[in-house]
């Protein structure tokens, strides 16, 4: 049976668009942070592969999905908090950087680990914080 990869892509762009449409700010987070985290893992597959190209494609999307988390900082309401999580992420871009530079698969998976363990803070937010942002949100 032939599968008609075209339309596959454009049935999860739009499957995608509808999550984020429909999603709350906390959920947005969530979302980026396992895009990075999912463009990190298919490159440290590219580095095992050789695929040099892949490789550098899935590493600049984590990055660009990790300058983007980075732009959601308040800088103003988080205080220092939201200066920690800057530092953490300028980290993580520069380890990203030179992970590609050093096709490092163990930079990578340090990279990963951080990721986690942010996205699992993330998750283990107080339900009253969440539904405080999704308010001011809207």
């Amino acid at each position: 049976m032939s599968v008609n990869l075209s339309a596959m892509n454009q049935y999860k762009t739009v499957d995608i668009r509808s999550a984020v449409a429909s999603a709350s700010p906390h959920q947005l987070i969530s979302m980026l942070y396992d895009g990075a985290l999912t463009s990190l893992a298919s490159a440290k597959g590219c580095i095992v592969r050789k695929e040099i190209e892949e490789r550098a494609k899935h590493l600049n999307k984590a990055s660009n999905i990790v300058i983007g988390l980075k732009d959601f900082l308040d800088m103003d309401k988080g205080g220092e908090i939201a200066e920690n999580l800057n530092s953490l992420y300028e980290y993580i871009i520069i380890g990203i950087i030179e992970a590609n530079r050093d096709q490092s698969a163990d930079k990578i998976q340090e990279m990963i680990n951080l990721l986690l363990e942010l996205k699992q803070g993330w998750a283990a937010m107080p339900l009253e914080y969440r539904m405080a942002n999704s308010v001011k949100g809207s």
